[in-house]
């Protein structure tokens, strides 16, 4: 089992909670960057400690290089959060915050898509390969 798993699984409830809470207040229909920010808003009010965009090592064949990814949210170092306000869900969309999570060792992810109008209706949870096994 991954060393964050079951953090990463309690801060779950707490970031739909929050992205329940933005979604209340804002509605559907905005642009993403503004439920990035009004989402980082809450996570702050709720004292959930989050950052955005980190420069991450990456290794490739023995040649190691810092890049800055562009992730949406990532809270206390083991919840990554892909935020998106889209008509569908694409497998895309769900591979790119897989690949995220590979990079950032992050145990679990989840994919709130703001443009629905229930917002439980956009929630996807993803784990990465074995997290949640011992």
């Amino acid at each position: 089992m991954h060393p964050h798993y079951e953090k990463a699984h309690q801060l779950s409830f707490k970031a739909i909670g929050a992205a329940i809470e933005v979604h209340r207040e804002k509605g559907p229909g905005l642009l993403e960057s503004i439920y990035e920010k009004c989402l980082m808003r809450e996570l702050f009010l709720q004292q959930i400690p989050s950052v955005q965009q980190l420069s991450v090592a990456i290794d490739y064949k023995g040649f190691t290089f810092e890049e800055n990814l562009r992730f949406d949210v990532l809270i206390d170092n083991c919840l990554l959060i892909e935020i998106k306000a889209v008509e569908a869900v694409l497998p895309i969309h769900k591979a790119q915050l897989l690949s995220y999570m590979k990079l950032l060792n992050a145990p679990l992810g989840l994919l709130i898509n703001f443009h629905t109008l229930t917002l439980k209706d956009g929630i996807t949870r993803l784990i990465l390969t074995g997290s949640d096994r011992p």
